[in-house]
């Protein structure tokens, strides 16, 4: 017997229909290329998503045909969020920070029909558009005034013109949920990057999971600062649980250093920012030596990478900011877990809650996780063993767009690539990549505790651990670090600060001083190219 309930297909478009019906006041503040300020609402951005809409429909785009993106936060690409997906096609975010080489080869693998990009990627357009061959629409998200004459671009026209005479009104579709709605490629896998193909329906069974009081905790009270790229797993699914619950968004646009993040957080009274561990360091880095304070910040989710304990505390203890320590992948759309306590952690003292804190958090309802041994038995959950971590859920990959890497799964459940524990009450804390475990004699040495304890040092701003090759022991450590401006500490001083915080044998048995480490397109540290660096590097005689 089913029940009697009525059939409504979960659509992006009901997103923003309720956004615009329910708080269509609420503020979208955002920070344009040009430098200035720009405001609009709810209701604004549904008015002119549907006009994003009827453009499409002029191009006589098809059901499913890709939509991409080189922009970031901003109100035109909240607009395209809507417009594009609400409409039946595709949003295809693409991350401007990958080499023109994979931009090329991603629009082509895509089958993108249509660009649209910042005038500040207006030179990578430029030097790419001769090899997108599927193509055939830019459009330059900037005033008809602002579109420069001679770009070079076949047919470009200015996002205000293409879509400034299009009707207002507009009769979104209705079709199955389980359409593709938005694609993200991932770069941390082998080979070239593979696609997620998000649906309708995982989107916004995503966007009602991350406003949930123990994950995001998002409401129309909240003022929310997405720093975390929009082309980066869609920020973290912001736009979407920011359009459920009417909460108003703060877009930085292209200005990411510590002081401009710091003046619109205090401007627009952000009570709620998140992004990844290397912008927050920046931002601290900018308040610390002016003693400045946040008026209304209460709480930041950092994710993308492990967040150093000393950040943790530093936002906490010396700022009052509460920080959610999450994790997901872009397999994931991306949210799997966030850290915040139980009801009886709060009268723990604070070095027990840090514990807690340091881990990346308990499962979101609908991510069902465990970790296995290298013949794929479940570990036991008890805080100390190590495994590789799987998950199961209704927003996670169940295959990469075109088959590409063949079945990704292993009896229903998706190997994430880490390696982790989890404790009795269902605390996940990642302990490493797979492919950056350091084995030494036998024993796993968690590269990121190592890193974590180096950041703490206060001369230390970035490390980066990576095992080397020894004869006896298999790999030892080595810990690669970025000493902060005009600070002073040598090999020995750093090493001996390692004393009494972690084994003996995990100390590293060497430091060494770069002037920058390697980072990737999302901002995570890239160990495949610093190993490349340190390829004639050997390990100090014992």
């Amino acid at each position: 017997m089913l029940g009697l309930m009525q059939s409504q297909p979960m659509l992006i478009s009901g997103l923003i229909d309720h956004a615009e019906r329910h708080h269509g006041d609420a503020e979208i503040v955002s920070r344009r290329v040009e430098g200035d300020i720009h405001r609009s609402t709810w209701a604004g951005i549904a008015v002119r998503s549907r006009q994003v809409a009827h453009a499409l429909d002029q191009l006589n785009l098809l059901f499913s045909d890709r939509v991409a993106t080189l922009a970031w936060n901003g109100y035109r690409h909240l607009e395209l969020y809507f417009g594009v997906s609400g409409s039946g096609r595709v949003l295809h975010t693409i991350n401007p920070r990958l080499h023109p080489d994979q931009i090329a080869w991603i629009a082509n693998h895509a089958d993108d029909q249509v660009l649209c990009f910042d005038m500040t990627f207006l030179p990578l357009v430029q030097a790419v558009h001769a090899r997108c061959k599927t193509i055939r629409q830019y459009v330059a998200l900037c005033d008809a005034d602002k579109l420069p004459p001679d770009s070079g671009i076949p047919g470009l026209v200015s996002y205000e013109a293409w879509i400034g005479g299009q009707p207002t009104s507009y009769e979104w579709p209705t079709f199955d949920e389980n359409s593709a709605s938005s694609m993200c490629y991932t770069s941390g896998t082998t080979g070239h990057p593979k696609a997620a193909l998000y649906s309708h329906r995982s989107t916004t069974l995503h966007a009602f999971a991350a406003a949930l009081p123990d994950v995001m905790s998002l409401s129309a009270r909240d003022s929310v600062l997405p720093v975390v790229p929009m082309f980066h797993v869609n920020a973290w699914g912001i736009p979407y649980s920011a359009a459920l619950t009417g909460c108003k968004l703060v877009f930085p646009g292209p200005a990411m250093d510590g002081k401009s993040i710091y003046e619109l957080i205090e401007a627009e009274k952000v009570s709620y920012a998140a992004g990844v561990p290397t912008v927050w360091q920046m931002l601290l880095g900018h308040m610390k030596p002016g003693g400045l304070r946040f008026s209304t910040l209460k709480r930041t989710v950092i994710g993308g990478s492990a967040c150093p304990p000393a950040m943790i505390s530093a936002f906490n203890d010396d700022y009052g900011v509460e920080v959610l320590h999450a994790w997901g992948m872009t397999e994931m759309s991306p949210l799997g877990t966030l850290c915040t306590l139980k009801n009886r952690h709060l009268d723990l003292p604070p070095a027990e809650q840090m514990k807690i804190r340091l881990k990346q958090g308990r499962a979101i309802y609908g991510v069902d996780m465990k970790i296995v041994d290298g013949d794929g038995q479940p570990l036991p959950w008890d805080g100390k063993t190590y495994g590789d971590l799987y998950v199961k859920g209704p927003w996670i990959v169940r295959e990469y767009f075109k088959g590409e890497g063949g079945d990704p799964l292993v009896d229903g459940w998706f190997p994430t690539g880490d390696v982790a524990t989890i404790d009795a009450e269902g605390y996940m804390q990642i302990t490493d990549r797979s492919k950056d475990v350091i084995k030494s004699g036998g024993e796993w040495i968690s590269s990121i505790d190592v890193e974590n304890i180096a950041v703490a040092h206060p001369a230390i701003a970035m490390a980066a651990c990576i095992g080397m090759a020894h004869p006896k022991w298999d790999e030892r450590p080595v810990v690669v670090v970025v000493k902060k401006p005009g600070a002073q500490v040598t090999r020995e001083e750093l090493l001996q600060f390692y004393q009494g915080k972690t084994a003996k044998w995990q100390i590293p048995d060497d430091v060494i001083f770069v002037e920058a480490i390697p980072l990737g397109a999302t901002g995570k540290i890239l160990k495949t190219r610093l190993r490349e660096q340190l390829k004639d590097y050997a390990l100090p005689a014992a």
